[in-house]
């Protein structure tokens, strides 16, 4: 199939109009009608910008021709990052590459995700290190799903075996040819940390602008998602117990779509900080930082870069009892919908912010360290605060980053 060019008669820049196309009706279309001149497409190819669902990502990329000046919200193989068995491979491969460079001392930073294993292809790794260790508890998720679907817990192998067979009997059947799909099987967290008796996860936001070289973005605001039931390992199979996924949460009976099941990071930063100190929720936060920064590096000489390509990442991180962070999973189309008018604010201002950043308009001087409440955490190398990068305190220069920290909005276009 020809690939399509893109008409254009003018860079959509200046003073000249936008055009936008959107496969969403959330609070993205809101964002982007609401943007002083920027227009919606009247045809399929006369754009400028196009936020698109990722099921139309191979049409874009292999049968369009994309012009210079227009700006897409996927990189090609974004899988590489955010589908669970081939995050877990990168980020497996990053630590014995530092291991290997630097050693396992420093490898141990890498160590924030739960054991990982997939299955089928993994299955009898995963069986050996099962009968090794302490079996505890496991939990399967399929690699290509979202929103809770298709996870379960468990304890015993045999309560595996039934799936296996699933696969087995799939994979033999004269009635299809379809590969049994892949799932993750990951050691579970049984010791989350808990609030009024409830788990709860972090949902963060990282803006990627560029991954040659790796220029990303953290947003200070996100949002903390709490189960709707108190925590216990004696219900493994209640999801309201042990899944924080709003999608899950909101079919509880007694869910409150007023109230929701959200803190806001803010409103978490507060309460950690009452209860265990500034240092200590300070070293926490770092450690989260870390999180991202590694994650990212684990795919960054895999991701087809892109100059006309950015991504919004949804960061799941939970955060157990002796408050450690674990990256759970990360997002490649993070919710846009809200669920209440706090919720709709939080993501408008968001999306706002990452077109500031994109910067259709040419606004930007390129230098900027600050775009509304996002934060420029890496640049080709660590970004500091300037008032910090020939600090000499203890634990050495302060990363540009503020997740969780009160303020009022920046102007969309300050930088520092």
């Amino acid at each position: 199939m020809s690939r399509t060019p893109i008409a254009r008669n003018s860079k959509g820049t200046g003073n000249q109009v936008i055009r936008f196309k959107c496969t969403l009706q959330n609070t993205i279309l809101d964002v982007l009608k609401a943007r002083p001149g920027w227009k919606e497409a009247s045809g399929d190819l006369d754009w400028d910008f196009y936020w698109f669902e990722v099921s139309y990502w191979k049409e874009l990329f292999d049968h369009t021709y994309l012009e210079e000046h227009v700006r897409v919200n996927h990189f090609r193989n974004h899988c590489e990052l955010t589908r669970k068995n081939l995050m877990a491979r990168n980020l497996k491969r990053l630590r014995r590459s530092i291991a290997q460079k630097y050693g396992k001392t420093e490898a141990q930073k890498c160590n924030f995700f739960p054991s990982t294993y997939e299955l089928p292809s993994e299955y009898h790794i995963f069986v050996e290190t099962y009968k090794k260790c302490n079996p505890g508890f496991w939990i399967m998720k399929p690699v290509a799903k979202s929103q809770g679907k298709g996870i379960f817990l468990f304890k015993r192998l045999k309560d595996i075996t039934v799936w296996r067979k699933g696969t087995d009997s799939q994979r033999l059947s004269d009635q299809t040819k379809e590969t049994p799909e892949t799932y993750v099987v990951q050691r579970y967290i049984e010791n989350p940390y808990l609030i009024g008796g409830r788990k709860f996860d972090l949902r963060i936001y990282v803006l990627v602008t560029s991954y040659i070289p790796l220029k990303a973005w953290l947003y200070r605001s996100g949002f903390a998602r709490f189960s709707n039931t108190r925590f216990s390992m004696k219900s493994i199979h209640d999801s309201y117990v042990h899944l924080t996924n709003v999608a899950i949460q909101r079919t509880a009976p007694d869910y409150d779509p007023e109230k929701g099941c959200k803190w806001s990071l803010q409103q978490l930063r507060k309460y950690l900080t009452a209860k265990h100190g500034i240092e200590a929720v300070e070293e926490l936060f770092r450690q989260i930082n870390d999180i991202f920064t590694y994650s990212l590096q684990s795919c960054q000489n895999i991701i087809i870069h892109d100059k006309r390509c950015f991504a919004l990442y949804g960061y799941d991180i939970l955060i157990d009892a002796n408050f450690k962070p674990w990256l759970i999973e990360i997002n490649l189309s993070p919710s846009l919908k809200a669920t209440n008018y706090a919720d709709y604010k939080l993501k408008f201002g968001l999306l706002d912010d990452v077109l500031n950043i994109v910067d259709m308009e040419n606004r930007l001087t390129g230098k900027e360290k600050h775009v509304g409440l996002f934060d420029l955490f890496w640049d080709d190398g660590p970004v500091y605060l300037e008032d910090s990068d020939t600090s000499d305190c203890i634990n050495g220069p302060t990363l540009n980053t503020f997740l969780g920290c009160v303020g009022d909005r920046m102007t969309p276009v300050q930088g520092s």
